[in-house]
Formats: C-alpha cells, sequence, structure tokens
C-alpha cells in the first residue's frame, strides 16, 4: 500500500504524461523500495546525507540525471528533497523551465517523522532545509498544496508558490452502490493511516480520550499500523489492518471516517481518498487543512474529545446515508484528476 506521497507523485505523472504525452517524457526514480539494501548502501547514503543528497540520491546520479535533462524542455522535480537537482540544471545553464513541486514544506514534515531520539536527526534536517530552500532559489516554478504551505515558504525562503495546485486522485469508485444503505446504530469507524507519528498520536488520542465514551466498532488501517500494535497497549483491543493491498473493501465498509490528526505539514492524502469515496468523515482542522469543504456537511469538524463524542453520538441518534453526495461532489469538483488538470497545464505553459 503506497503512502500519501507517493500516491500523489502517482498522480502528478499521470497528469503530466496526459499533457505531454508518455512518449515524449523520461522518468528517473531515485528512490527505490523494493530493492534491498546492503550495509554499504546504507552507509552510501547516510555519507552522501552530510552533502544534501538525500534518498539514496548521490552526486553522479544528479549528473547522469541532468545531462539527460538537456535533452528536454522541462524538468518536473517530484519532491523538493530533491533540491539539490535544480541547484545542479542552474550551473549547467540548463536552458529548459524547471519546476518542483512541494509535496509538504519538507523540513516541517521531517521534524514530525523523525524521532528525537535518532542521532542522525540533525543533519537529515539540515539536508532536507537545504533541499527546500535549493527548490525555492533555482525552480523557474514551484508548486505548493495550500496557503499554509505557501506562507511557510515565504516566511523561511523568501518565495511564493507560482500555483497552488491541491491534493488529488484519479477516480477509483465509479460504481458507488449500497449509497442508500444508511449508517448503522452501532456505526463502523474507520481511522486510515500509516505508522508516522501525527497518524500514531492522532489514533492513541482518540482511542483514550473518544472510544470509551462511545458505542462504535473501531478499524484501523494502515501501512506498518503493526508496530504500533506492539507499542501501544490500546490498540490491541481493537481492530488492525496492516500494510493492506488495497484500503478500497475497508472505504467501502466504513460508516464513518475518523480523522483525529493534529499535526503536520501539506494536505492530508486520507481526506481526499474519503471524500472520494462519497464518505462521512468526522475530522480535525488537521485533517482538513488545505480543502475548501464545509465541516458541518461532510459530517463534522471537531478538535476535542467532546466535539468527537457529540458528533458521534448524534450519528448514532439519527442514521443518515452512507454515502455523503456533498463529499463526493466536493471531490469530483475540485481534488480529482479533471479538476486539477488545467493547474498543471498552467504552469506547463504559461
Amino acid at each position: 500500500m503506497p503512502n500519501g506521497v507517493e500516491m500523489q507523485s502517482l498522480t502528478n505523472f499521470k497528469i503530466i504524461s496526459g499533457i505531454i504525452g508518455s512518449a515524449d517524457m523520461t522518468t528517473c526514480y531515485i528512490r527505490n523500495e523494493s530493492s534491498r539494501c546492503t550495509f554499504f548502501d546504507n552507509l552510501n547514503k547516510a555519507f552522501f546525507t552530510l552533502f544534501n543528497y538525500y534518498y539514496g540520491l548521490t552526486p553522479m546520479r544528479t549528473r547522469r540525471i541532468c545531462r539527460e535533462a538537456m535533452k528536454y524542455d522541462y524538468v518536473f522535480i517530484d519532491r523538493s528533497v530533491f533540491g539539490v537537482i535544480a541547484k545542479r540544471l542552474r550551473r549547467m545553464n540548463y536552458p529548459g523551465r524547471v519546476i518542483s513541486f512541494f509535496h509538504n514544506v519538507e523540513v516541517d514534515y521531517f521534524d514530525a517523522k523523525l524521532s528525537q531520539r535518532n542521532p542522525f536527526r540533525g543533519i537529515m534536517l539540515r539536508c532536507v532545509d537545504a533541499n527546500d530552500r535549493y527548490a525555492c532559489r533555482y525552480s523557474d516554478r514551484i508548486i505548493a498544496l495550500n496557503p499554509r504551505d505557501d506562507g511557510e515558504l515565504m516566511k523561511r525562503y523568501g518565495r511564493r508558490a507560482d500555483v497552488l495546485i491541491p491534493v488529488a486522485f484519479k477516480d477509483r469508485v465509479p460504481d458507488l452502490r449500497n449509497q442508500d444503505r444508511m449508517t448503522s446504530p452501532r456505526p463502523l469507524c474507520l481511522f486510515l493511516g500509516a505508522y508516522f507519528p501525527p497518524n500514531n498520536e492522532g489514533i492513541v488520542w482518540f482511542l483514550k480520550n473518544v472510544l470509551p465514551r462511545v458505542d462504535i466498532q473501531m478499524l484501523v488501517v494502515g501501512k506498518g499500523m503493526a508496530r504500533l500494535v506492539e507499542e501501544e497497549p490500546l490498540m490491541r483491543g481493537i481492530e488492525v489492518v496492516s500494510d493492506a493491498p488495497d484500503v478500497k473493501p475497508y472505504m467501502e465498509m466504513a460508516d464513518i471516517m475518523v480523522l483525529p490528526i493534529f499535526k503536520g505539514s501539506g494536505m492530508k492524502v486520507k481526506t481526499c481518498e474519503s471524500l472520494m469515496f462519497g464518505k462521512n468523515i468526522i475530522a480535525t482542522d488537521e485533517a482538513l487543512e488545505g480543502y475548501d469543504v464545509d465541516g458541518t456537511k461532510i459530517g463534522g469538524r471537531c478538535n476535542t474529545a467532546d466535539e468527537f463524542i457529540s458528533c458521534i453520538n448524534d450519528f448514532i441518534a439519527h442514521p443518515r446515508p452512507r454515502f455523503n453526495d456533498y463529499a463526493r461532489s466536493v471531490y469530483l469538483e475540485k481534488y480529482s484528476e479533471a479538476a486539477v488538470k488545467k493547474l498543471f497545464e498552467k504552469i506547463l505553459y504559461d
């Protein structure tokens, strides 16, 4: 099951290849998680991080990518942690357009992701901060997801995004059966999220402060979440599906998506997925950051335990359709591939 950034990268690729044509593109994969890393590989990565090459990027690979780029009119860097590529392209007097896509303000994302006990935390944060800065300085166009990230880029690096393009997905649910079914008197609430500190903190908070006071069925689905079950006793009393190949069956089962996320950067991909499936969504401000939605119409905007409890109990007392027409319409209008395609055309051709 790919993570949120990987899903958004795939969407970006599909949209751009649809505009330009896949025959006129070359794709360079920096990171390949399917291949096994030897001890030497990991040592190599750690060494090059000191020089602001991250995720397996090296000076040799960067030079090779930049030489290949000279054949093309555009270079689309699909994550700002590779900003060092933009820097080298400019030093090579690359004549085309360099576009960098910020999935997050990466230094904020990694600050949340990396353990305080990680001995390399400071080096890694310095590396991603440098690459964000390179992306801002050396790219012709930069893309951010939302106004918050745009403001943070201006504050940190003195540059605003040229365009805001929100999280978007290709529609994977054309068959919307059972949309007339009502939510259960004991609703199935789904938390979707990979093993990641803000997700871990959010679901543990929910299990501690909300679950004991509501009569619901609880399901957690996410990459690596078996690890959290081992670490957190509260997780052992609920159903957890770790590393599911496809979240669709679980999304279709759920009466309500609960998204108690309190920290982060960028936009939450799980929110876009929930809108795409036309789900009732009870979410915090952070989970809805960057989404132009009416919180009351999607299900509920909640930031305290009492607010979550009140909203869930209202679903229990007053069942409503499991399929939320409003959520689905917001997805189609604003967060589908078709909705953002014109924004990509603008950044490529203006």
